[in-house]
């Protein structure tokens, strides 16, 4: 299957989930959803949509936005406020929404997980002071979400400061001893725990313009080695564009992208990210992190 195949599939499927309030829907037919409509913003950039489109995707973000910066899932839930960093990448390169974008920095600047000094008798392997981000205000700093913000905070020319140096040791301290990233953990009882092929692809691509290929060596042998054995979205998209961050698309991506863009067939469709994640492994091959034209 070629890109402009993937681009068609996909943006097909957008369309059908793009809202009469300017937002995007996590399925066809379904609710507005922030993330949905973050991602869906990534995704439409890379088909080459119009900007009248993608400004009243962004118009209807900036709605979401609290007072303090923060983007959250629901507006009753102020607390879950992971989305933050995707409506910053989504608000790349859009004067309108500048000045939204630049409250979001802040709030993240200004904002972490909860860390306290690891006890001696601790079942846990990782440095717990090493400060990121989590899913959850109030809760530990989490891998996922630490990359996805330092993705964005690197896209808005923030790479240098002190927060991203610090969220960077804390993924490379996360980094399994035999390579690989899962959720947060390392060791849990002395026991190394299994990585994630999503988990590791976004921490891959959020650590390229940060550390050497030697910091992160055995984490890309991992992927590659269960890149091909991929089927789901999720973790097929992830995987893909953090090995492209490395220059290591494998000859046969979008025939994997193809391969589990078919399975749809048989489970029914994806959700909104999926298809973005998706879509933006074949067509930018994952750079997520620098900065993006309008």
């Amino acid at each position: 299957m070629s890109r402009s195949s993937i681009q068609r599939i996909v943006g097909d499927a957008l369309a059908s989930r793009l809202l009469s309030d300017g937002g995007c829907a996590d399925r066809p037919g379904g609710r507005f959803r922030v993330d949905a409509t973050a991602w869906g913003i990534l995704a439409l950039r890379r088909t080459g949509a119009k900007s009248d489109l993608l400004e009243r995707l962004r118009a209807r973000l900036i709605q979401e936005q609290r007072a303090d910066g923060r983007v959250c899932m629901d507006k009753r839930h102020p607390e879950v406020h992971w989305p933050t960093a995707l409506a910053i990448l989504a608000w790349q390169g859009s004067p309108t929404s500048q000045s939204a974008q630049n409250q979001a920095i802040r709030f993240l600047l200004d904002t972490t997980g909860v860390h306290y000094r690891r006890r001696q008798d601790s079942p846990f392997g990782h440095d717990t002071l090493l400060k990121g981000w989590g899913w959850v205000g109030g809760t530990h700093s989490w891998v996922e979400p630490t990359a996805i913000t330092i993705a964005a905070l690197q896209a808005s020319g923030y790479g240098g400061h002190n927060r991203v140096r610090e969220a960077v040791l804390m993924l490379l301290d996360r980094q399994l001893p035999h390579g690989g990233w899962n959720y947060g953990n390392t060791l849990v009882y002395g026991q190394e725990l299994r990585p994630m092929p999503e988990s590791t692809g976004v921490a891959l691509a959020a650590l390229a313009a940060h550390v050497t290929q030697d910091d992160v060596a055995q984490s890309l042998e991992y992927l590659q080695a269960v890149v091909e054995g991929l089927q789901t979205p999720l973790a097929l998209g992830w995987s893909l564009l953090g090995l492209a961050a490395w220059n290591r698309f494998p000859p046969q991506g979008e025939n994997l992208i193809e391969r589990c863009l078919s399975s749809q067939s048989r489970y029914g469709e994806y959700d909104t990210a999926a298809l973005c994640l998706l879509l933006m492994a074949a067509v930018e091959r994952g750079i997520v992190a620098r900065p993006l034209p309008s």
